[in-house]
């Protein structure tokens, strides 16, 4: 007799300040490659270790939205605003305490990119959580080469015992900051569309409400 399944769930957390093309790509890859029953990318709330302040939590959910909704391999990715109905700092390991709570039988994949991954000794409470879930790293590259300049070994030799695999991406010139900046200056969100960062109706959510004219990046 089979053993019963037992569900995969990821979680994709960030800012989403704005969400950009590339945000998708990690998406639809963790959920192909780790056979994730369901993805939760979650907006961060009180980012407490970010140097700037980010913009409105209803704008980032609305726009995280947009660009999820109705694209292709994303159908198992769930937008959880959890994180921005906390109030207080966010912590990794207060949602992923929750989740497990809902999903007792679940195995939790964290979602994290490599400059996170330097990071993650500073994480509050990280032997918990990595006793709760398994770390995914994704790493952007060349097609042929993604995550061969990332050294694993030494995350791990910084961090108490944990289970990490690598979610390996091609290179993509994505960046929050980046759009952000070009918008500042000028850039007409449409322009970013065509250059393949953001998805057209994220891009006239931003035009429509007006978003990073004047905002620092």
């Amino acid at each position: 007799m089979a053993a019963p399944h037992r569900p995969r769930i990821g979680l994709f957390g960030g800012a989403f300040d704005p969400p950009h093309l590339a945000h998708v790509a990690l998406a639809r890859a963790a959920i192909a490659q780790f056979a994730l029953d369901a993805l939760h990318v979650l907006p961060t709330g009180d980012a407490w270790h970010k140097s700037r302040p980010l913009n409105p939590a209803a704008d980032r959910l609305a726009m995280t939205r947009l660009a999820f909704e109705g694209v292709p391999g994303c159908e198992r990715v769930t937008v959880d605003d959890r994180e921005l109905r906390r109030d207080g700092p966010t912590y990794t390991i207060d949602t992923l305490t929750g989740l497990r709570a809902e999903h007792p039988g679940a195995e939790l994949l964290l979602q994290i990119g490599a400059d996170q991954a330097a990071a993650l000794q500073s994480w509050r409470r990280i032997g918990d959580i990595l006793q709760i879930a398994t770390i995914s790293i994704a790493v952007r590259g060349g097609e042929e080469r993604a995550g061969a300049g990332f050294d694993l070994k030494s995350v791990q030799d910084r961090l108490p015992a944990g289970r990490f695999v690598l979610l390996a991406l091609p290179a993509m010139p994505h960046s929050s900051t980046a759009i952000r900046r070009q918008i500042a200056d000028g850039v007409p969100p449409a322009a970013l569309v065509a250059e393949g960062l953001i998805a057209e109706p994220v891009a006239r959510y931003i035009a429509d409400h007006h978003l990073y004219r004047n905002a620092p990046t």
